[in-house]
């Protein structure tokens, strides 16, 4: 019994010590240049009603698998006349979260055709709950929260855009 004690003693102390040099390790800080906006097009929204332009933004572009991934995470603003634009090679049903996402935004969903299909306003930064387009699309526009109502955006308003 006392050789099975001594082993619990030796394991105790050695996990102990296993556990105190770990901790020391996740002290390491690393340090992250700040994402900086890309001005890769303008972004032009169009009322479906008067087909007059509502507002044009600077955008950035997301298009590959890396960049849709990430979006605008780990951003700590957005100037109110920018917005990020996600091209997707598929018309089908997206979903967005918010994770590692500083900035409340308002998400609007786009067919294929460029119309507005679906909002979700004012997404709650770092929640990671799905927001669906609720229907097939190609494209989502990210813009600050609170611009969609401001502009009075609706379903079927369209936009357009060019590259730079």
């Amino acid at each position: 019994m006392k050789g099975f004690s001594q082993s619990y003693g030796i394991l105790f102390f050695l996990f102990s010590f296993a556990f105190l040099a770990c901790k020391d390790e996740n002290k390491t800080i690393v340090k992250t240049n700040p994402i900086e906006f890309k001005n890769e097009g303008e972004l032009r929204i169009y009322k479906a009603k008067t087909d007059s332009i509502v507002v044009q933004f600077d955008i950035e572009i997301a298009e590959t698998p890396y960049e849709t991934e990430t979006g605008l995470m780990y951003r700590k603003s957005m100037l109110p006349n920018r917005g990020m634009l996600f091209i997707f090679p598929d018309v089908k049903m997206h979903s967005f979260y918010m994770k590692n996402t500083e900035i409340a935004l308002d998400i609007v969903f786009l067919d294929e055709n460029l119309k507005i299909a679906s909002f979700q306003k004012n997404a709650e930064p770092f929640n990671e709950n799905g927001l669906s387009s609720q229907v097939p699309i190609k494209y989502v526009l990210e813009l600050n929260a609170g611009l969609a109502e401001k502009f009075l955006l609706e379903v079927k308003d369209s936009i357009a855009f060019t590259r730079q």
